[in-house]
């Protein structure tokens, strides 16, 4: 099985890459899915949380509230680190199993944290969604109807732009057309063909 794995900052539009890959027929596995799958009703890791936490991290409906659990750990390295480690095997079990049933000629592994959770060992190859910061403010901010300022700090909180286009394999920029992105991923997605079929 070839696995490529696809990230980038918050607005450099991996769901547009992504989208276009799964036109072309190729299975995505989604790490935020995952992470989302691992705190689902009735799951250990909720109970566990909410253990640890406390009903406050607990909406009416029985769902995480995401939002007061952030703002609980943001500048709380501990807690950060607690966390992670409680969610991050239960993360890669869901990874692993959904990328073990794809049978696309290679599989996408999508995620914001490729590198800093160590799931780019899980691929073969990775490919980096790159954009310049202006761009990633306006579109995140845009789409999540938050504050440029916010944007600014999540921004600064994920790993350097230089370090991820370090790491990456490939780095595709998505600072034009959609067109232009789209001919772009084509071009990959016949390298990754070759790629697969030589494993």
């Amino acid at each position: 099985m070839f696995v490529l794995g696809v990230t980038g900052g918050i607005g450099s539009g991996k769901t547009v890459v992504t989208d276009f890959f799964s036109d072309l027929k190729i299975d995505v596995v989604d790490a935020d899915i995952a992470s989302r799958k691992a705190v689902e009703i009735g799951s250990s890791c909720l109970k566990e949380i909410e253990k640890h936490f406390g009903s406050e991290v607990i909406l009416k409906n029985g769902d995480l509230n995401r939002q007061k659990l952030r703002e609980i750990i943001f500048d709380k390295e501990d807690e950060k680190e607690w966390l992670e480690k409680l969610l991050h095997p239960q993360i890669l079990n869901i990874i692993n199993n959904e990328l073990a049933e794809s049978n696309t000629l290679y599989t996408i592994l999508v995620s914001p944290l490729l590198f800093e959770t160590g799931q780019s060992k899980l691929c073969n190859r990775t490919l980096l969604v790159d954009v310049n910061e202006k761009f990633q403010i306006e579109r995140a901010s845009l789409r999540d109807k938050v504050s440029k300022e916010q944007i600014k700090n999540i921004i600064e909180a994920q790993m350097p732009r230089s370090e991820k286009i370090r790491l990456a394999d490939d780095v595709v920029s998505n600072d034009g057309t959609l067109e232009s992105l789209k001919e772009k991923i084509i071009s990959l997605h016949n390298s990754y063909l070759e790629l697969s079929a030589q494993k």
